[in-house]
């Protein structure tokens, strides 16, 4: 049977070894620390570091003086291209990208939030019956689309795959039918941001809502938040989404990126940097009651999590939201996972506006 992977015979990786061109990144931190390491292990080398202007303050990141996009064109000329290191969904964030991409080679390459190892040809390939099986159960054209964009965006790193099958965040709630009786269930609530969505969207209208955030800081924040709910409406547990109940170490950074250190010799070696946090199943915070809504975005995480609502999922047939974004295996593991569960689903995919592709999500019906 004919697939898109067919029509593809190359990737990013591939011709990031062969190019002549310099190849300079674009920000500073994790991202570009990241890309670096992956660079350098398949023997890559990186000419320069830029950021926007209003970040270059004649400081160095990793050994190189962080330039101007002019300095580097002075620099360069026409032999250069640009390496995205950083992801953003602000509007005026991505308008910059985009207008760079409309100047010079620019490239977002796609390497695993959580995980080793990279979205290849080889690896695409080699999870060619996995792909196809999970294409053929989604459930309209656009859902196709996407699929198939952000699978092309993956392998080569061209933000067009993913403008070209965008579509706006709130048509999240069109799809699930989100209504006033919901039993809301948000695992990885951060600050309460995603529950706040959920209180504009139904009207305030809700039967119930439970909440887990491994994060201290976030999960005060969201306590603080969401005061003016009542503690029988609201469950929040400072505990992160797992299929059992335990602790495990988790990373101390700020914002959404907490994220479980599965033996991770660093959070050893470095203790002040991480912490005990408490893991609950979904099936254990419920105890048999019913969910109609879960929301999953835990960082890696997610294939735990869905198998700790095995019970729920398979007895209620709560809708699911389910971020795609974090593990190299997500596109396909976790829609074969929950179809395992539950049979009777219909799978959408959407891609709401991001660079790279980290608001991709799988809803469920």
């Amino acid at each position: 049977m004919a697939f898109f992977l067919d029509e593809i015979d190359s990737c990013m990786w591939d011709y990031l070894r062969q190019t002549d061109k310099k190849i300079v990144l674009y920000g500073m931190g994790d991202g570009a620390e990241k890309i670096k390491s992956v660079l350098d292990d398949i023997g890559v080398q990186v000419a320069d570091i830029m950021a926007s202007d209003e970040f270059v303050r004649g400081h160095s990141f990793l050994g190189f003086r962080v330039k101007k996009l002019s300095e580097i064109e002075q620099l360069y000329g026409d032999s250069f291209l640009i390496l995205v290191c950083f992801g953003s969904q602000l509007p005026e964030v991505m308008e910059h990208i985009y207008s760079i991409a409309e100047k010079h080679e620019l490239y977002a390459p796609n390497v695993p939030v959580v995980g080793e190892g990279l979205f290849t040809l080889d690896y695409a390939r080699e999870h060619r019956s996995e792909l196809e099986k999970v294409y053929s159960m989604l459930a309209d054209e656009q859902s196709r689309l996407v699929f198939e964009n952000v699978i092309r965006y993956k392998l080569s790193g061209r933000l067009d795959y993913l403008k070209a099958c965008e579509s706006p965040r709130e048509e999240m709630f069109d799809l699930l039918h989100i209504g006033g009786e919901e039993i809301y269930v948000d695992l990885g609530a951060y600050n309460g941001d995603t529950i706040v969505e959920f209180l504009n969207e139904t009207g305030m209208n809700f039967k119930k809502i439970y909440a887990m955030e491994p994060d201290h800081k976030n999960y005060i924040k969201l306590k603080r938040r969401l005061y003016m709910i009542g503690s029988g409406m609201l469950e929040a547990y400072n505990a992160g989404a797992w299929d059992c109940e335990t602790t495990m170490r988790f990373s101390l950074r700020a914002g959404r990126s907490s994220k479980v250190q599965e033996d991770d010799p660093q959070s050893l070696a470095n203790p002040a940097r991480y912490r005990e946090v408490s893991m609950m199943s979904v099936d254990h915070m419920l105890r048999g009651e019913a969910a109609t809504f879960i929301k999953y975005d835990v960082e890696g995480s997610e294939e735990r999590a869905i198998e700790g609502a095995r019970q729920t999922i398979s007895a209620h047939r709560p809708k699911l939201s389910v971020a795609l974004y974090h593990r190299n295996e997500d596109m396909f593991a976790i829609p074969l996972q929950i179809a395992a569960i539950n049979r009777k689903y219909r799978f959408y995919l959407r891609h709401h506006p991001y660079i790279p592709d980290w608001d991709t999500n799988l809803y469920c019906i």
